[in-house]
């Protein structure tokens, strides 16, 4: 070859091993196993290339005569050896690893510097410490995304595109990358292009599913709005008289220190102009909201105690100036309740002593409650603590208000960002509230509806367990609970108060899942009112009782003590032979507890069940749960001398097998039936001699495992 073939030759030579040397300091596996399989290719062509020039060399040099006749031999050219090379290739590669490590350092540094100057808001020197990372380090992702981040607040958006197409030239699966091209689309108005980037993030990690839906919805409201808003526009500059009329009562309210009766009318007459959504982004677009709402006049009749007659037309013409603006408008809606002043003025209004004001202003809160977005806002803006007791007392009050206020809170029920807040604020928050209506449900007595769907609402949140805990924890809550019952607790009641007892002990059996020293100290208690219920001719009432004594006497010794002396067991095997499956659930299951826990109910179970034949046949059942109460039950009554004796005609040997040798898949409820089926056949020898027929002291040894 020429020397200009060998220069070209080396100079590519050295081009791919930079470029192997670089993918070896990958910080990605991929690029490092492709380098050294790059690497593996090139040393063995190497090799073989020196080998076979070797050879030439050799030869040449043995046979090489000296033209001018001497008998010297030219020397073979020096060459790097294989292992030479190899050595170099290590040695740059340590060099560039460690210069690597230096350089990702300083380039951290930086960001770190970078990420202090974004947190006070200086995002020009943001960026200028982003930008001097990637100087040290190119392919730093993370400083592409918060430079981008630093744009997007500067409103520099195609910066900030293009610095989230780098960071996805480093990650193609960066989903901060997406996010902030996302809304750097949205801001210049790229709406197709923003849901694309967003959608993107879905297909990287689907658990981000609620996070896209939330930054979709943000693109919708924004291309709502600027539709509106074009919309609105095109009516103003085409002078329509609606549009003109407008924006001149705007001019006209924008006047300060006018009479209440000034302000009243224009926004009566304004009320009466805003007919249709451009006519509500025209009210928004022209100002409207801070004219209206940094009034010092108009705020004095939003916020006064005392108000004379004018005053209250004013703050009447408000609420229903800001009803008419929000309804079915998203935009004005998050500009009205963003205001720094709007919350206080809600929660002034909804505690006004003047009816039509707290109407007016809960009719409000019913348009934003509606939507998802609404029902955002609401919750964004106002305390949900103060705002949930507010709602509450007003719906002990006697007249449309009060179903209002249910219908919100409801709706507000609904949103996951309320139970989420209540998880850690329950206690304080709404629990006095909802206490203070159970104490008072004698008071509203005329909205028995209302009531009944407040108590519903409870009963879903008892549905989250760190909710129902703190119900559960407070003995005043019981206390209210177990009061209004005693005020309900009558065979006459009619229908809607049934139905509100029936609520209560519905709700008392969600919080009797809990385990705690509440229950117990209540226990007795609890039982007294249950006890007078088990009879309730309501098949509800009497089966949510027995489900709540099911749950309270097993935490609760001297509860189990007085059922049985008020005569539980004869109510409940009377409830076993005419219940239906839920009833027998749990009615077998306060049964079991009972004889466990005394002798005295082991007898009366004989008494009242004649040779247990209600206890056998309910060992049919297919609820394993059921099944395995009762095998339970009966254990226990095989301890009582005589008692066994009783079954000898019937098939009980046989269906304890069954359950004990497989049928059932529940292991408590093989264990509950091996003990029973060992008991009864220790307490009566002649059931031993059936059991060795049917081979039932192997199925006995194999349920060994099960008892503990």
């Amino acid at each position: 070859m020429s020397e200009d073939q060998n220069l070209a030759k080396f100079l590519m030579d050295v081009d791919e091993i930079s470029d192997i040397l670089q993918d070896l300091n990958s910080e990605e596996a991929s690029s490092q196993e492709m380098s050294i399989l790059r690497a593996e290719q090139k040393l063995a062509f190497l090799t073989k290339n020196a080998d076979d020039q070797d050879g030439i060399r050799t030869k040449t040099n043995r046979t090489l005569i000296n033209g001018s006749g001497s008998s010297s031999v030219r020397e073979p050219k020096s060459e790097m050896s294989q292992d030479s090379f190899i050595t170099l290739l290590e040695q740059d590669a340590c060099e560039r690893a460690e210069k690597r490590k230096q350089d990702k350092a300083l380039a951290n540094a930086l960001k770190d510097q970078g990420n202090q100057a974004f947190a006070q808001g200086d995002y020009q020197s943001a960026i200028q410490r982003y930008s001097e990372g990637l100087e040290k380090l190119k392919d730093m992702q993370v400083l592409y995304t918060n430079r981008a981040q630093a744009y997007i607040k500067l409103e520099k958006y195609d910066n900030a595109i293009s610095d989230c197409e780098w960071a996805l030239k480093c990650d193609d699966k960066c989903v901060k990358a997406y996010v902030h091209m996302g809304k750097a689309h949205l801001a210049l108005k790229k709406y197709e292009e923003a849901r694309q980037c967003y959608k993107k993030i879905t297909d990287i990690d689907d658990t981000k599913e609620k996070l896209v839906k939330g930054y979709l919805r943000q693109v919708d409201l924004q291309e709502k709005k600027d539709i509106q808003e074009q919309k609105a526009l095109r009516d103003l500059e085409a002078g329509v008289e609606n549009a003109v009329s407008i924006t001149q009562l705007l001019t006209k309210l924008s006047r300060e220190e006018q009479s209440p009766l000034y302000y009243s009318g224009g926004i009566q007459l304004l009320v009466q102009a805003l007919k249709d959504c451009r006519a509500q982004t025209l009210f928004r677009t022209n100002n409207g909201f801070n004219i209206i709402g940094d009034n010092c006049v108009i705020q004095r009749s939003l916020t006064s105690t005392q108000m004379d007659t004018i005053e209250i037309d004013l703050c009447l013409s408000v609420l229903s100036l800001w009803d008419v603006v929000c309804r079915e408008n998203e935009e004005n809606q998050r500009l009205l309740i963003g205001r720094p002043d709007v919350n206080n003025h809600i929660f002034a209004m909804m505690i006004s002593p003047i009816p039509e004001i707290q109407q007016k202003t809960l009719t409000l809160l019913n348009v934003y409650s509606t939507t998802e977005e609404g029902r955002f806002l609401l919750l964004k803006h106002l305390m949900p603590s103060r705002l949930f007791e507010s709602l509450i007392k007003c719906v002990t009050l006697k007249d449309g208000r009060a179903s209002m206020a249910m219908d919100i809170l409801c709706s507000l029920t609904q949103e996951e960002r309320l139970r989420s807040h209540f998880r850690t604020n329950f206690t304080s928050g709404i629990l006095p509230s909802f206490t203070y209506l159970l104490k008072n449900l004698n008071l509203v007595e005329v909205n028995m509806e209302d009531c009944l769907q407040c108590l519903t609402v409870m009963g879903h949140l008892t549905e989250d367990g760190a909710i129902r805990r703190q119900m559960a924890g407070s003995l005043q809550f019981w206390d209210s609970c177990l009061l209004a019952i005693d005020e309900r607790n009558s065979p006459s009641l009619r229908e809607g108060c049934r139905n509100i007892l029936a609520t209560i002990l519905g709700l008392m059996f969600n919080l009797s899942l809990e385990t705690n020293s509440e229950i117990k100290e209540r226990g007795v208690d609890i039982s007294k009112r249950c006890l007078s219920l088990l009879s309730h001719k309501d098949g509800i009432i009497a089966t949510r009782t027995v489900g709540i004594l099911s749950r309270v006497l097993p935490q609760c010794s001297a509860a189990v003590e007085l059922s049985i002396k008020e005569g539980i067991i004869k109510k409940l095997i009377k409830l076993l032979k005419t219940g239906g499956n839920k009833m027998s659930l749990h009615a077998v299951k306060v049964l079991a507890v009972c004889t466990k826990e005394e002798t005295q109910a082991k007898r009366e179970v004989l008494k009242y069940d004649k040779s247990f034949s209600t206890l056998v046949t309910i060992l049919c059942s297919e609820d394993e749960v059921t099944v395995g109460n009762t095998a339970l039950c009966l254990g226990n009554c095989f301890d009582l001398p005589g008692a066994a004796s009783t079954l000898l005609q019937t098939d009980i040997l046989k269906l304890l097998l069954n359950h004990a040798g497989g049928a059932s898949k529940k292991p408590s409820v093989q264990q509950n039936a091996a003990i029973a089926l060992g008991k009864l056949c220790s307490a009566e020898p002649r059931f031993m001699m059936q059991l060795r027929e049917l081979h039932g002291i192997e199925i006995l040894n194999s349920c060994m495992k099960y008892i503990k």
